[in-house]
């Protein structure tokens, strides 16, 4: 998007009457200097990978330097609370993850308010799928619903940590399947998969590119996926909507955020490129390959996803009475 001189004017100008000062900076020339994309979690995993994808596709595209600076800790709090006490120069943004949405209902206080944060645009998202252990009784997701009735404690579950997004989303297939179930919080998805290929756990819901190893091997199965239509990631695995789950639908998802007093047309630009790298068949090629698909998304979509799965969890959270660690 061109930053014209009136919308340009008409951003610093609203700034100056709420009391709010931005540095000065001329027309077009954003970005002139480097640009740090804060993710919330450490290097190697998909937060991390996804976003050197971006950050070197939007370097090119906006020919400025765009690094990527992880800042894991506390759940991701500790970045988002970084950039929302950041210049709003448009020279630092969050890479923002699922637990954003969950945070307020699992803790009582947080270091930041939401509010100082603005969405900029939707990114990417990472399906959860449904694994069992190869040997387990069970074949398919009705069976394996079946199996956790008839036993008196009923499931078990693991996740890579209380909280996460596969442990609400366990916590949603219980109630939505009418099962009881135990969700044991690991470190990591790796010791969960341990656990379940000892036969010591029923099943997990995981970002597939981890357990894809132990899939192919042979050692797990998958049962479906729980987004509301099929994964190209792995396409033949059948949604659990379409098994009879109706409402159990869950991703980890990224996206770019702002603090909230970030120009509009810095934000409006960002978001025209987020938008445009995510429809770049190569792009997408390379987040398939790390079991991720582009969504890119506007901010008003990406607000309204992030108002939506904050309600969404917070009931999930409230109703299975769960608190943050």
């Amino acid at each position: 998007m061109k930053v014209t001189r009136r919308t340009l004017l008409g951003t610093i100008a609203a700034g100056f009457a709420a009391g709010t000062h931005f540095p000065a900076f001329a027309e077009g020339d954003w970005p002139s200097r480097l640009v740090r994309l804060v993710s919330p979690y450490g290097a190697g995993g998909a937060s991390d990978i996804s976003l050197r994808i971006l950050a070197e596709q939007l370097g090119r595209g906006l020919n400025q330097q765009f690094i990527v600076e992880n800042k894991p800790g506390a759940g991701t709090r500790v970045a988002n609370e970084l950039v929302s006490r950041a210049a709003p120069d448009g020279y630092t943004f969050l890479y923002a993850a699922a637990p954003f949405a969950t945070a307020e209902a699992l803790f009582e206080k947080l270091n930041y308010n939401r509010k100082d944060l603005q969405p900029v645009a939707m990114a990417v998202m990472a399906p959860l799928f449904l694994v069992v252990n190869s040997q387990a009784p069970f074949k398919t997701l009705q069976e394996m619903i079946a199996y956790g009735k008839s036993k008196p404690d009923g499931m078990t579950f693991g996740s890579p940590g209380a909280g996460s997004q596969p442990h609400l989303a366990a916590e949603l297939l219980f109630r939505d399947a009418g099962v009881k179930g135990l969700i044991v919080p690991f470190r990591g998805d790796n010791m969960a998969y341990t656990e379940l290929l000892a036969g010591r756990l029923d099943a997990t819901l995981t970002a597939i590119s981890t357990a894809l190893p132990h899939i192919q091997s042979g050692q797990l199965r998958v049962l479906g996926v729980a987004s509301a239509a099929r994964s190209a990631i792995y396409p033949e695995a059948s949604t659990l909507r379409e098994q009879g789950l109706s409402n159990v639908i869950a991703s980890g998802w990224y996206g770019f955020m702002a603090p909230s007093a970030t120009p509009q047309p810095i934000v409006d630009r960002l978001q025209a490129e987020v938008i445009r790298v995510l429809a770049d068949p190569e792009v997408k090629q390379k987040l398939l390959a790390q079991g991720l698909e582009a969504n890119g998304g506007t901010a008003a979509e990406f607000g309204k996803f992030i108002d939506d799965e904050t309600r969404k969890w917070g009931e999930v959270i409230r109703a299975a009475g769960l608190k943050g660690e």
